[in-house]
């Protein structure tokens, strides 16, 4: 780092990654006038081909917009779906049999060296190769057969924000495009994410409630699951509050005899079938007497010690996680701010981690 970053890291902590997060509803709408019609062609290619099953490939934060796409691929397509151990062919040379399945790999760079030997494999063996990424000129996009440009522009902060929902609108949109669905439900998705994004004060409100916190655990089903995931993530990568993120059916399997009233329980309730399979989890976390904070609707806020009450009337499940992450983000940053560290720039981390 050049003495000049150093100086405006000290002078302006988090001001690039405050200026990321707030480019995401202009993201969003480039996704929808511009990239949707591209995404729509490679999945009208790919959906003549019918692969039986499919395969997501990806690291960091671009494993939990897989982790969507995997949810999006069962529910709405009813497609096996896994997500995939790279070492399998990167570390022990393994050779599946790949015909007639689609791998997705998932990637902000497209420059991870095992992202692009799991795909080059995955080729080789078969596969119907599909590459989601922020950089077309990347090693990624070159080895893979199709390519999604998530158009979210150059991203500079260590921790990922408009990479990440642009990466969910992608995924929603290519599997719009298998299923011959239109993807009307994401049009709302530009206006509310300037809603919730301009609500800052409130986050910092909450902000204030974890700035000397110790741990924090983050629970959802459903779709908000990869959101847990990704919001646990941006605390530990920002904060260095250690995060624990599990489905809401594993919490009880085990995990929540650690909950307490000091910790805090962030709760993602998603609108919908994954809101309501998260309920018994709640009932037992209040009988717990943990300190509760959900991010869903404002019914859901109003049961808990505290919230952000999202604008989910009308909003497909299936797309809240766009809209769920974004006070998330905003809360790793104001916690870090808080407890006097830049999240531009995170010790021990690198923009593109190097995997093999």
């Amino acid at each position: 780092m050049s003495a000049t970053t150093s100086a405006q890291h000290s002078e302006q902590p988090g001001r690039i990654m405050s200026g990321e997060m707030a480019e995401q509803p202009a993201v969003l709408r480039r996704i929808l006038t511009e990239g949707a019609p591209k995404i729509r062609e490679v999945a009208e290619q790919i959906a003549a081909r019918n692969p039986r099953f499919v395969l997501l490939t990806a690291r960091g934060t671009s494993d939990n917009a897989a982790l969507y796409a995997k949810y999006l691929l069962e529910v709405q397509l009813g497609k096996p779906c896994g997500l995939t151990s790279m070492s399998t062919t990167t570390a022990y040379g393994a050779q599946p049999d790949l015909t007639d399945c689609l791998v997705i790999t998932v990637s902000q760079s497209g420059g991870s060296p095992d992202l692009v030997a799991s795909t080059k494999a995955a080729r080789a063996a078969g596969a119907i190769t599909l590459a989601v990424t922020n950089n077309a000129d990347s090693p990624l996009a070159e080895v893979s057969e199709f390519h999604i440009d998530v158009l979210a522009g150059p991203e500079k902060a260590l921790p990922a924000t408009k990479t990440y929902t642009a990466e969910l609108l992608a995924l929603y949109l290519f599997v719009e495009g298998l299923r011959g669905g239109d993807g009307a439900a994401a049009k709302v998705l530009p206006e509310l994410a300037d809603s919730v994004l301009a609500r800052q004060d409130e986050v910092k409100a909450l902000a204030a409630r974890y700035r000397f916190a110790e741990r924090m655990v983050l629970t959802s089903r459903g779709y908000g699951y990869p959101t847990a995931k990704e919001a646990a993530l941006k605390l530990m990568e920002t904060s260095y509050i250690p995060a624990l993120s599990y489905s809401g059916a594993d919490l009880l399997h085990g995990p929540l005899a650690m909950v307490d009233n000091i910790s805090p329980v962030i709760a993602i309730v998603t609108e919908g079938k994954g809101g309501e399979a998260l309920q018994p989890v709640l009932e037992r976390l209040r009988g717990r007497g943990a300190d509760l904070v959900v991010v869903g609707s404002q019914a859901e806020v109003d049961k808990a010690a505290a919230g952000f009450a999202l604008p989910t009337d009308g909003v497909a499940e299936e797309v809240q996680p766009i809209l769920e992450i974004l006070p998330l983000q905003m809360l790793a940053y104001e916690v870090t701010i808080a407890r006097g560290q830049d999240p531009d720039a995170p010790r021990s981390l690198a923009k593109v981690t190097e995997t093999r």
